[in-house]
Order: structure tokens, then sequence, then C-alpha cells
């Protein structure tokens, strides 16, 4: 799903950062630090675009953003789509941000309720809504959407996994009805795979439409054009259910820009509103300015390095834990990311349940790693690995060309390749004997549960999806879909289980578990409303703001 930083003497002589994590209770308050004195931003090499829409209307919001949009189909986008699909479509409830007085609110349900111990949910519905077709939402249309995506059965699918039937009580109530208890109130605010759209225009139209630039949702913007690989523009239903105000964004750009220092420039011109993944070093100094504000904030995700399993020398575990031994975790956390990260425990990060600090936590120890390598038959390495990460990411990019350095210790040579994010994850879903040996990603949550990261990325998979180290263990299977089942009923006993599993995984040392990070977005101070959710990573949802 995920995606998303040259080296060592670069970064390790860079000031350690004193941004401290904003308060969960005031998520969209920028940073507040002494700022200390910073050399200028280095220049691009390419000259700033100028984004004609921004110059031409007051009214437009640019968000330059780092990836292109591999699926913007609903029933299918489980990655960084999630910035566009957010803004077209809608779900049932919605994830507050922390510090909200309740966890949920209404999205295109205005209410709900469960019956027969979680087993039966019934979601009544918006009235006086529309598709951007100009259909009714109703509760065939919502059953409709959902026993679709279900059906399809690709993404984030498997978060319906416990329903066994969906009803139209009426037109505006819909009930499903359940195999065994679950949080669906909380599954339908998911991010990915619980998206309302129009099921008749997806039954004419069909994946390929959608994936050209088109949108079939409810919500406040639809698609304008796609220029795939270089530009996304949407523009503003007019007849949105929520209504418009004055002052509110009549267009969104979405300019993929892979240079980060180039998305700086953009920034700082005004020629974008919003970005992210900033080169760390120039993020006090872009916060000192009057016209950019920096937020950092609590998040739900993590780095991680998913090791391939499958191909030697990696699917033996001792080589797989002699490298987990061989990384640097505090030179990179305390020379590149100061406070906005932490070392992980574990594939859950802290701040979600089933989070476990008692985890197993590998350190920096080469003597270590040799050992282990010396165990497994490699007392002097003598093997070549690569290393894949998302071109124009600077902390991915740095934590392979610090690890390399640390490998080359021990006798082994670590390519460290950038890439596109749509290649390096084609080349993950390919045979694993020729596939990366190393995938280097972010993850976060579709819906706010350790089923996320357990069954996303280390759940057994026929095909290849997100389980991108193509891991496979059965007490491990076995431990998530019970602790999946269980979370509904006994969130304590769930807990446990989906602690067991993390054991293992660390154990089995089937990633490499790099650091937890925080939110860091860069945007210009006039525009008002931003407000960081952790559950929805890097989502704008412009409707809510205004310049």
């Amino acid at each position: 799903m995920k995606t998303r930083r040259k080296l060592l003497c670069v970064f390790v002589s860079v000031l350690v950062m004193s941004i401290l994590l904003a308060a969960c209770s005031t998520p969209q308050q920028p940073t507040e630090e002494a700022v200390p004195e910073e050399a200028a931003a280095p220049e691009a090499e390419e000259e700033v675009e100028e984004t004609e829409e921004a110059e031409s209307e007051a009214n437009v919001f640019v968000y330059a953003t780092t990836t292109s949009f591999a699926d913007i189909d609903p029933a299918i986008s489980f990655s960084d789509d999630s910035k566009i699909v957010s803004n077209c479509y809608e779900t049932l409830t919605v994830y507050n941000p922390p510090g909200s007085e309740d966890v949920l609110g209404p999205g295109l349900a205005k209410s709900w309720e469960s019956a027969e111990d979680d087993t039966v949910w019934t979601f009544h519905l918006q009235e006086g809504v529309t598709f951007h077709n100009g259909d009714p939402l109703n509760a065939e249309a919502v059953k409709g959407a959902m026993e679709n995506t279900i059906e399809i059965g690709a993404g984030a699918s498997y978060i319906w996994a416990p329903v066994e039937s969906i009803e139209a009580v009426d037109e505006y109530t819909v009930q499903f009805n359940l195999s065994y208890p679950a949080p669906l109130d909380l599954v339908a605010s998911s991010g990915y795979g619980s998206w309302i759209y129009n099921p008749n225009t997806y039954a004419e139209k069909g994946t390929e439409w959608l994936n050209e630039g088109n949108c079939a949702g409810t919500g406040p913007y639809t698609i304008e054009s796609r220029d795939r690989g270089s530009r996304l523009i949407m523009t503003r239903y007019e007849d949105y259910w929520g209504g418009w105000s004055e002052g509110q964004f009549d267009k969104v750009v979405f300019d993929i820009v892979e240079d980060p220092v180039v998305r700086q420039q953009m920034i700082e011109a005004g020629t974008a509103d919003f970005t992210f993944e900033i080169p760390p070093d120039n993020l006090a100094a872009l916060d000192a300015r009057d016209d950019v504000v920096v937020y950092i904030n609590p998040s739900f995700q993590n780095m991680l390095g998913l090791i391939n399993t499958q191909k030697p020398p990696l699917d033996d575990p001792l080589v797989r834990q002699a490298l987990s031994y061989s990384f640097p975790y505090q030179q990179m956390i305390e020379g590149v990311m100061g406070d906005r990260a932490t070392q992980a425990h574990g594939p859950v990060p802290a701040g979600i349940w089933g989070h476990s600090d008692d985890l197993h936590q590998y350190s920096y120890d080469l003597d270590k790693a040799r050992e282990l390598l010396t165990e497994a038959g490699y007392p002097d390495g003598g093997f070549d690995l690569v290393y894949t990460f998302a071109t124009g990411d600077l902390e991915e990019q740095t934590a392979g060309e610090i690890w390399k350095a640390e490998l080359a210790k021990l006798g082994i040579n670590l390519e460290v390749q950038g890439m596109n994010w749509e290649s390096q994850w084609d080349l993950g879903m390919s045979d694993p004997q020729n596939a990366q040996d190393v995938f280097v990603m972010y993850w976060w949550p579709d819906y706010v549960s350790p089923v996320s990261w357990l069954y996303g990325m280390f759940r057994t998979e026929e095909e290849t999806l997100f389980n991108l180290g193509y891991y496979s263990n059965e007490t491990v299977d076995e431990l998530i879909d019970t602790g999946d089942a269980t979370s509904g009923s006994d969130r304590e006993q769930a807990t446990k289980l989906f602690i067991e599993a993390q054991e293992i995984l660390v154990e089995d040392a089937a990633a490499i578990f790099f650091y937890d990070l925080a939110n860091t977005h860069v945007a210009r101070t006039d525009i008002a409303g931003f407000v960081d959710n952790p559950a929805y990573p890097h989502v704008v949802f412009v409707y809510n703001l205004s310049r």
C-alpha cells in the first residue's frame, strides 16, 4: 500500500532536529521550536514547473505529491491513490482525528447500531445524497457497492471477511449480517476498501474507465482530467450534499513531483500549497519562514524492509537475523530522523492496540551478525542484495546507503535501487526468485487495527499483493485469523494473539523493522482548516480547507 529518503556523511553532520511531536489533542498545530541557522535549500537542477491553474484562479489547491497513482478504482485502490479516492468517494463512518470526543463520526451513515453481540450491524443513511451522475444514494446502492468490492476480492477487501450477507432494509437503511462478531463500524471507516461508489456506473463502465480519470462517487470533488505520471485535476461537484461555502476550493491539482528539492521549491514559491517528504535537514529553515508552516504529528505508520524469505540466502532465518543486527538503528534515528522517529518494536507501531514494547528489539551488533552468518555458512558474506525504495524518498534512500556501508564490513554488497512506486511494486509482485531482496516501504492502516499490518504484509498470499517478503507461516496465519475473529468480542484475547504472531515474525526476522515515524507535512500558511488524521496518512480532505 504503500510507498515511501545521500549518503551517511551528508546526514550525520546535520543538526539533530529539536522538533517535538505535537500533542495528540492538537494535531492541527504547527511545530514550535527555536530554529537554528540553516544553509539555504540546494538549488534544483530543473526549474519549478509553473502551475497554470494556480496562477489563474485563487481557489485552486495544489498538492505536490511524491508518487503516481497506480489504481484509482475505489474497489481495488490500496496505495497512495488514497489521496485521490478520499476526495472522490466517501465511507459510511469516519475515523476522527486524535483529540476528538468520539473515535468515529458520521459519513454517509448518519447513525448506526449493532445487535446480537456485534454480528448484526445496521447503518442509517444520510438522505438527499447523490452520486456524481445524479443517481441517488440509497441502501441498494450501498449494498451493491459493498457486494461488488467483496466479490472482486482485491485490495483491502479482506476487511469485510466477517460479512455473510447485506440487506437493504428500506431506502435509507442497510444491514450487514456477520458470521462472527466484528467492529464493523470501524471497518466501515477504512481508507481502503470501504468506499461507497455507484454500483451501476461501475458495472457499466468498469475499472479501466475509472483509471482513465473518472469518478463515480458522492464526494465533494470529481476528476476533471488525468495525465498519468504527471498530473491529476479535480473539480468540485456542485450538487455535493454537504453544500458549499465561500472560500472553499473549486479545483484540486495533484502534481506528481519525485524530486524532494523541487517539491520544496514549489512550496517556497507558492506554486504548491501542500507537500511532504522534504529533505529533513531543511525542515527547520522552512518552518522559520512566515509563509510556510511545518506540521509534525503522531502517526499510525512505520517504515519496514520486507525481506525476501523465498530467495537464497535470505530463505535462512539466521541470515535474516544477521541482517537485522547489521542495521545502525540509533545512528539513523539520531543522525537523520531526530524526534520524528523511534525504533520500532515489531510490525505494529506504537499508538495502535496490539502493539507491544516487550517484543525483542534488534540492536546494531556486527559481531552478533557475523556470528550468525558464520553459523549459516557465510563467514565472509560473499553475496549481493538488492534494496528497492521509492525514488525521491530521501529517508528510505539514506537508510539504504547507511546500511550498505555496514553490510560491506560483513562482505555483503547491497545495491540501493530507487524506482518509481509503480515499478517497485510491479517488481515486488513478480516471481520472488527474480524480485528484490529487501522491499522498503511505509505501512499505514486501512482501518485502525493490528490486522492491517499483520494480514496486509505477513499473512500467506496465493497471489502477491503486499506480502512483499513472501512470508508464509501457518501458525502466524492462524493467529492472525483467530485474532481478527476475536477482536469484536474479546479485545484482550485478540491482543494476546496478535502479539504472539508478532513474536514469531520478529524471531523469524521477516522484515527489518526500522522505525515508527511521525507524519511530517509542509503547507503554505494561508491554507486554513488542515487537520492531520493518522488514520488517513497524507490524505488532505480538501473540502475542509480554504485559503
